[in-house]
């Protein structure tokens, strides 16, 4: 089952998944993907109808199934499809994983994230906390004998940490700590570069790592530890972590000893292909180049901006919009600090929403609260964006400080007399909770 996100990198890097399990044997009555599906057709698409995920790649997209596209994609759809509650679907092809407790399932899930949280291009976002009642629910029915899941998301480790409990068969990976960003990579300017006409990433690091180690070796032979370790290497950039992250793994363990065939398949063409314990030549070479995946729609906008006709409207349309991103930003990360201050004093007010929790505890006491913070901020100053979600452990800190609802809502009102734009109001936009 593959997940993704409404932006294009990330689309990018499910159909590439789905074209591994395919490659791998397992029958599209088998996978379920969710994909906003937006990008192939889109005008500003330089290959119309196709998708690549590596600067010399090939189509990822044809084929993908279209289980569940643009509004359909939203949390409750995808709760109801793990548990294979088809009489709570809405839309879609109304696949669900109807397992049973023999069964094994592999989980990926690709959008941005923030603490305790994963984006949807449909709000509201995923909450740690319930994706964890959800495994938990799905653990009790007795629907599955093993499940596998890897994440891509900024802060993804903190969807797990502290949360999930050992005992549920379940195996996680994620791609960054609870503390840090993802990246994407194949980006213009980079080497390698996406082919010319392209303005955007075309992968995230962790993501294509997991891929593109999955393409080169006979999967019924590595181990999902083995391919951890590659993984874990190639996307801390070789341990410096100043264009990379830490690469986590949760739940059951010693599950990792499992064969990736199990979860993913097996490509037959890889029967001959023996595992090295270590990167390709040319990434142990020299340091993977890459972008914090919060600045990617940045630099696509930069992008877009630099190679647009002088004069031209579309230059100008790209000039406004790089403009009004960078000024949702800096609102947003104003509005954050000034409340901060405003609660807990101009000396107290920074490290008390930076406070990060020791290992194993989880972001927040209770996410109801947090979900409520959200609800409140956003109502005053506007929609987080999925820039915003980074200040996700603000908001939780705020409310393990014990911050009333009422307090909340008089500080975001004198922090934020202003919205930069209609296009972030949260009544345009929707709630992120």
């Amino acid at each position: 089952m593959v997940v993704p996100t409404k932006v294009c990198i990330l689309q990018a890097d499910v159909c590439h998944a789905y074209q591994i399990l395919k490659r791998g044997g397992l029958k599209d009555e088998n996978i379920i993907v969710f994909m906003y599906d937006d990008i192939a057709n889109n005008p500003a698409n330089p290959r119309p109808g196709i998708i690549i995920n590596h600067p010399e790649g090939s189509d990822v997209y044809a084929g993908v199934p279209k289980d569940y596209t643009g509004k359909e994609v939203t949390v409750d759809n995808l709760f109801a499809v793990i548990l294979g509650d088809k009489d709570s679907v809405k839309g879609g092809s109304g696949k669900v994983v109807d397992s049973g407790p023999n069964d094994h399932i592999f989980i990926y899930y690709t959008d941005h994230g923030g603490p305790g949280v994963l984006g949807m291009p449909i709000g509201p976002s995923l909450y740690a906390i319930d994706l964890i009642d959800v495994l938990k629910k799905k653990h009790a029915a007795d629907s599955y004998k093993q499940m596998v899941i890897y994440v891509e998301a900024c802060e993804s480790g903190s969807i797990f940490e502290g949360l999930l409990p050992e005992g549920m068969n379940i195996y996680v990976t994620t791609a960054s700590n609870a503390e840090e960003s993802s990246w994407g990579t194949y980006c213009p300017g980079m080497e390698p570069s996406p082919p010319f006409e392209y303005d955007t990433c075309l992968g995230d690091l962790y993501s294509v790592a997991w891929m593109e180690d999955s393409e080169l070796h006979n999967t019924m032979k590595e181990t999902l530890d083995q391919q951890y370790q590659v993984v874990k290497e190639r996307t801390s950039n070789h341990h410096t972590y100043g264009m990379g992250s830490h690469v986590m793994q949760y739940g059951d363990i010693p599950i990792s000893e499992d064969p990736l065939s199990l979860y993913i398949g097996f490509d037959p063409a890889n029967a001959n292909a023996t595992f090295e314990n270590s990167l390709p030549q040319y990434q142990r070479e020299k340091d993977a180049a890459a972008i914090n995946q919060r600045d990617a729609d940045l630099l696509y906008l930069w992008q877009k901006y630099k190679r647009s006709k002088p004069d031209s409207t579309e230059k100008l349309e790209a000039q406004q919009e790089l403009i009004e991103s960078m000024k949702h930003r800096l609102h947003l990360d104003k509005s954050i600090n000034f409340i901060g201050k405003l609660l807990f004093g101009s000396e107290m007010g920074t490290p008390v929403l930076k406070a990060v929790r020791p290992s194993g505890q989880p972001l927040v006491d209770d996410w109801d609260c947090l979900k409520t913070m959200v609800r409140t901020f956003e109502a005053h100053c506007g929609s987080l964006s999925q820039y915003g979600m980074k200040h996700m452990r603000a908001l939780a800190n705020i409310c393990n400080n014990g911050v009333s609802v009422d307090n909340m809502a008089e500080v975001s009102a004198e922090a934020c007399t202003q919205i930069p734009s209609e296009k972030w109001k949260s009544l345009q936009v929707g709630y992120s909770a």
